[in-house]
């Protein structure tokens, strides 16, 4: 265990440019602790996937991240054998230039992000992200990894871990996940941050970021979330958007920035033709005022 207590793994996180609330502390502390994957949910752009991130560089483990795709399967996510190398041995070996081999050995296994965390010599994290939109077909094939951290190839038998990893796995859930994979986990929702917690975050992911300008931002984009959007903006989008006026020399909020930089905040057509106008400008005057 790398970390004694919950305030040590804080300051750890903290130096990774990754502030946490005590939930989260928590939750991330027993996961190392207990040694059990730990599941994330919540809304996109709340800090899922760079919470990951964050503790990878506190343990100082590598990181191997397997973003998770609608019809990913074990052949992208595990392994694969590398048929164009297996058939050169084959004309090698009928040409004499080698010996004939076993054509399904270690040396023509392509190691995908599971069988790599899995065999790793060193303790690494394995970053499952957006598990929700895998197929379930592969949500049931992780039982297999998350309960014993092993892996069965047919042609080989089963590879256990040789360091156990260290498992964050992430979602968005646009799907529900089943309960026999969030029994192998710990849980913990990241919600939005509160006003007062995304103006620390941003202040610290957006360095020389002037301090009225971090503030107005914040507020804005805890209104919007208030607001009936297709895509309220998460913490990710209120950092890249504070990059942006930033990078446009902009001190705070006006009605004109705003507009010209909503795109960074606001990712559907119909979003952003709900906040124009007079809504745009009532918005802006309620946050600096």
């Amino acid at each position: 265990m790398a970390f004694a207590s919950i305030d040590e793994l804080d300051s750890a996180l903290a130096q990774a440019s990754y502030l946490a609330d005590r939930g989260l502390a928590t939750a991330l502390y027993l996961s190392l602790k207990l040694e059990k994957p730990l599941l994330l949910e919540g809304e996109a752009g709340v800090g899922k996937t760079e919470a990951g991130k964050a503790i990878a560089v506190a343990v100082g483990a590598p990181l191997i991240r397997l973003q998770c795709y609608e019809g990913l399967d074990i052949a992208h996510a595990v392994y694969e054998w590398n048929y164009a190398r297996q058939l050169l041995h084959i004309r090698a070996a009928q040409a004499g230039t080698v010996d004939e081999a076993e054509l399904f050995g270690p040396e023509f296994l392509i190691r995908r992000p599971v069988l790599e965390a899995i065999e790793s010599e060193q303790r690494v994290l394995l970053l499952i992200d957006e598990i929700d939109r895998a197929d379930e077909e592969f949500e049931a094939f992780l039982l297999e990894v998350l309960s014993d951290f092993q892996v069965t190839v047919p042609e080989l038998g089963t590879i256990s871990a040789k360091q156990r990893p260290y498992v964050i796995l992430t979602s968005n859930r646009t799907r529900e996940l089943h309960d026999a994979l969030k029994r192998r986990c710990l849980y913990h929702w990241i919600g939005h941050p509160s006003v007062a917690r995304e103006i620390e975050i941003v202040e610290l992911r957006v360095p020389g970021v002037p301090q009225r300008l971090a503030e107005e931002a914040a507020r804005f984009a805890a209104e919007l979330r208030s607001l009936d959007l297709q895509k309220p903006p998460g913490l990710a989008e209120t950092i890249d958007w504070v990059r942006a006026l930033t990078a446009l020399g902009q001190q705070e909020l006006d009605v004109e920035n705003v507009q010209a930089t909503l795109g960074s905040l606001l990712k559907y057509h119909e979003d952003m033709l709900a906040i124009r106008d007079d809504a745009l400008a009532g918005l802006v005057g309620t946050v600096r005022g």
